[in-house]
This record gives C-alpha cells, structure tokens and sequence, in this order.
C-alpha cells in the first residue's frame, strides 16, 4: 500500500507535468509579453506551484534518495500527456525509453 508521502510524490509529479502543459498552451503562438499574459500559463503555474508544495511536504517526511527520483516521473508524464493531449509524435524509441525510466524508478523507489 501506498504511504500518504509517496501519493504526495505522485500527486505532485502529475501537477507539475499538468503545469506543463498549461503553460505549453499558453505559449503557443504568443509573441509579445502580453500574450503570456493569460489564463492557461496563469493555471501552469497555479498548478505548478501546489505540485511543489505537494513535494516540500513530501521532503519533510521521506529522505530526498526516495523523493528525488519521482522528477523522472514528471518527463514521461509530460511525454504521455504531449501525445494524447497535443498530438505531438511520440517514437517507438520514446516509448522504450519511458518504459526502462518507469523500470528504474520502481527499482529505486522498492530498494
């Protein structure tokens, strides 16, 4: 089962990779200052910002060698999510890669 600090990490690995892709539509086609004024990167960074609090408390209760390598989980994430959610081209290599980071992350994370 799953401690609360370790759903922390997961809860805040989502948010963070949500941020992402908030702000990556928010920057989509801007090209002055005040068109990265607007309300989806105004949301990556809401949410963004709860992730690392959500990673702050986390740290508090778990050693950072168990924390830290959840980052990784947020790159594949952002991956997924880049995919499905804004069609962008995922590669077979791509999707290996995800896999054995996935791997190595379950191998850190159970040790």
């Amino acid at each position: 089962m799953l401690s609360i600090s370790v759903l922390l990490v997961i809860i805040g690995s989502v948010l963070a990779a949500a941020g992402q892709i908030f702000l990556k539509l928010g920057a989509t086609g801007a090209n002055s200052l005040v068109d990265f004024m607007n309300s989806r990167i105004a949301t990556g960074f809401v949410l963004y910002a709860i992730g690392s609090v959500l990673w702050i408390i986390a740290l508090s209760r778990l050693p950072l060698s168990k924390v830290y390598p959840f980052t990784i989980l947020t790159f594949v994430l952002v991956y997924v999510a880049s995919a499905t959610l804004l069609g962008e081209p995922i590669t077979i290599t791509v999707l290996l890669g995800a896999a054995l980071v996935i791997a190595g992350l379950m191998i850190i994370t159970l040790a």
